[in-house]
């Protein structure tokens, strides 16, 4: 008997099963997993090859991917699990105001040739997280992400061990430096720190940024595990993997954004063992929670922080963020103009901030970057894309999956819902593992972007615009696959 309506729990009228395998080319998924090696692992091949290279390689891989888009939307393909046809109207408000702003920039910039440069590489790296959401599914998705991460940290180990081993003392990149005695810290590839007990930066040549990945690669390998893409072993093992960098790179950002991320993940859980009707009560419940534990974390980084090798002022952030402000409200309404990067050869960005031999191309802080960059309007624009892409998140990671005969086709669904280990409920149908990557990975995102800019450039950018895109085009949640054989990914 099929239940009653109720106004507040839409999404699981619309639910539909994710395929255990779509349908994709291998040539899409090998171009996908690439971009994101190269998107993620950016810092790497600028060490490696030096920024022309490194521009020429972007600018290839983001026409290759408005190629084969071009192509997906022409052949009426969108990546949706329920099959539908793509359509613009699906494309993110927020995300599309956001870059119309940023192009519009260049009309009020105050370094308009560098805000060119930036332009650009914003449009190019949407290009590509555009094209990841509408040629992929889901799970394709998961796969992709999963097999870029583990080249990533799998390079950076053995990168440590080649350099703690056969070169025995700091490197820096291959196209500024020779070697990496009298180079400032920050300009180091590897301080090869291995044997020491870390902090090791591996292939992207910063703690910090290894760090986040290894947060990411957490996030992915817990889940690619449950959803049983792997084997239980390999999973295993990359897990170990990743937990031995995270604690070699001795981030304490990154470990204050793992708590967080774990804090998200135990709500989602509990809030779905909630009924629809009673949800909205236990909100401020969270919001409080999220609340204590910021201040709780404020009030251990100066006990906790001088452990890691870090100051209690997050290693200089707070001159940074109050020398940028200042310069902010010099054009508090529009902004500088975009820029992404500082450019160091233009004004206001030639020395502006330079701490111990380094020059910082960033705020260290995505929302006074914006700020500086776009103004308040800016501030509030990427605000509606971080926030709508949040909520459609979170939806779909606590609504619960439709009826098993509506989801997932009659016997085979309940099987799999029996297989993913709950319990055989009539009408119902276990919740996926990979409901909760968007929420998770963007949970990261944003706590990584009170310490880093990073959500404004290259990997974690194109994620943002991989999920705001993903999350509208194909929002629903997902009940469970008819039973396969497990994906092998590289």
């Amino acid at each position: 008997m099929t239940p009653p309506f109720d106004p507040l729990q839409t999404a699981p009228q619309r639910t539909v099963a994710v395929p255990a395998a779509a349908p994709r080319g291998a040539g899409r998924i090998r171009l996908a997993g690439f971009v994101l090696v190269t998107a993620l692992g950016a810092d790497a091949w600028q060490s490696l090859l030096g920024w022309p290279a490194f521009i020429v390689l972007v600018v290839g891989l983001s026409t290759a991917s408005g190629l084969v888009l071009a192509r997906t939307v022409r052949g009426g393909e969108s990546g949706r699990a329920d099959g539908g046809r793509w359509s613009w109207a699906r494309l993110s408000k927020p995300l599309a105001a956001f870059l119309v702003l940023c192009v519009a920039s260049l009309a009020w910039s105050q370094y308009t040739g560098a805000s060119a440069l930036g332009v650009t590489a914003q449009l190019l790296t949407s290009v590509a997280g555009v094209f990841l959401a509408v040629a992929l599914g889901w799970l394709d998705i998961l796969r992709a992400l999963g097999s870029a991460l583990r080249w990533l940290l799998g390079l950076s180990l053995l990168f440590e061990l080649f350099v703690a081993v056969f070169v025995g003392h700091p490197v820096g990149a291959v196209w500024v430096f020779s070697g990496g005695r009298g180079v400032p810290a920050d300009y180091q590839w590897s301080t090869g720190s291995l044997f020491a007990g870390g902090p090791i930066e591996g292939i992207v040549g910063n703690r910090n940024l290894l760090a986040f990945l290894v947060l990411l690669a957490l996030i992915v390998f817990a889940i690619e595990w449950a959803e049983g893409v792997r084997r239980p072993v390999a999973s295993a093992v990359w897990i170990g993997v990743a937990l031995l960098e995270h604690g070699l790179t001795r981030s304490a950002t990154v470990l204050m954004a793992t708590i967080a991320v774990a804090f998200v993940l135990v709500i989602a859980l509990l809030m779905r063992r909630v009924p629809v009707t009673k949800r909205l009560g236990l909100y401020p419940v969270g919001l409080v929670g999220m609340v204590v534990l910021a201040i709780v974390s404020v009030r251990l980084a100066d006990t906790f922080f001088p452990l890691l090798g870090r100051s209690d002022d997050l290693t200089g952030r707070l001159a940074i963020w109050n020398t940028v402000v200042d310069l902010a409200w010099q054009h508090p309404a529009l902004g500088w103009g975009w820029i992404s990067y500082w450019a160091p050869w233009v004004e206001p960005f030639r020395n502006l901030i330079v701490i111990d031999g380094t020059t910082y191309l960033q705020a260290h802080n995505a929302w006074i970057d914006v700020f500086l960059q776009l103004g308040f309007v800016g501030v509030f624009v990427f605000g509606c894309l971080v926030a709508a892409t949040a909520v459609r998140s979170w939806w779909m990671a606590i609504d619960p999956p439709a009826a098993a005969g509506r989801a997932a086709g009659t016997a085979a669904g309940r099987a799999a819902g029996t297989a993913s280990g709950s319990a055989a409920v009539p009408g119902r149908v276990a919740y996926r593992a990979i409901s909760l990557l968007p929420l998770l990975l963007l949970t990261a995102l944003v706590i990584q972007s009170l310490t880093e800019s990073r959500l404004l450039v290259e990997g974690n950018f194109l994620l943002l615009v991989l999920l705001a895109t993903k999350l509208k085009l194909d929002p629903l949640p997902l009940a469970p696959a008819a039973p396969a054989a497990p994906y092998k990914v590289g």
